[in-house]
């Protein structure tokens, strides 16, 4: 009876994150597409100095340099080059969709993972799965806000200069969240459970590192004269 109790209850509770998980990807995946083909005001102009050699491609190739980590922003970005174009504006606007695509499926693995890491795992391995699901949830937010903020960037430069900087604040905060979640794992002894969710939590890192630097490197075009 105890064993068909703990099965209806694990049935119960995965129906319930998996119908939420749902809808959040819905969403997402609107906010993505509707990021991607808004028109952001047109900043490439003789004084950017990320104007590119010759095409998009070449041009995400450069600015992907200012990153820590060029070679995931090349190979993660470079599918949009017809979408970037040469404006570093929709790169920045275009590496946050991506990241938060990435951030999104991570937080629906952890979930999967988290239901069953307390019959599975050792109780700090579960602690620390829970909590890094939990902190990933609150990434994901904080880069949905940020695209939500990119759709409506306009205005005067003052005005452009007041949203990207909301914009570096919440993706800033993502990136602590998810270094969050690495960090929980940081002491406890290396299994199956937290290579893979520190692996693939890496991962996301690097993608919202390198959005949060093209986001800099947007706003630093902004704030010239």
């Amino acid at each position: 009876m105890k064993s068909d109790n703990l099965q209806n209850h694990i049935q119960n509770h995965n129906k319930t994150i998996y119908k939420t998980m749902k809808i959040k990807t819905l969403s997402i995946l609107f906010l993505f597409f509707s990021l991607v083909s808004t028109t952001l005001p047109n900043i490439t102009t003789a004084n950017n100095p990320f104007q590119p050699p010759s095409n998009g491609l070449d041009f995400i190739r450069t600015s992907c340099k200012t990153t820590l980590y060029p070679q995931t922003c090349i190979t993660s970005l470079s599918s949009y080059s017809y979408s970037v174009q040469q404006d570093p504006g929709r790169l920045a606007r275009v590496a946050i969709g991506v990241t938060l695509k990435k951030a999104n499926h991570m937080t629906k693995y952890i979930a999967n993972i988290s239901l069953h890491a307390d019959y599975d795992t050792s109780p700090r391995v579960a602690a620390a799965v829970h909590d890094c699901f939990s902190v990933f949830e609150d990434a994901v937010d904080q880069i949905r806000g940020s695209v939500r903020q990119m759709r409506r960037l306009g205005g005067s430069r003052e005005a452009l200069r007041f949203q990207l900087s909301n914009v570096q604040t919440w993706m800033s905060a993502a990136l602590t969240n998810e270094e969050t979640c690495t960090d929980g794992f940081e002491d406890l002894t290396d299994d199956e459970v937290k290579m893979d969710v520190c692996g693939r939590a890496v991962k996301v890192k690097e993608v919202t590192s390198n959005a949060l630097a093209l986001v800099n490197s947007f706003a630093n075009v902004i704030q010239s004269p």
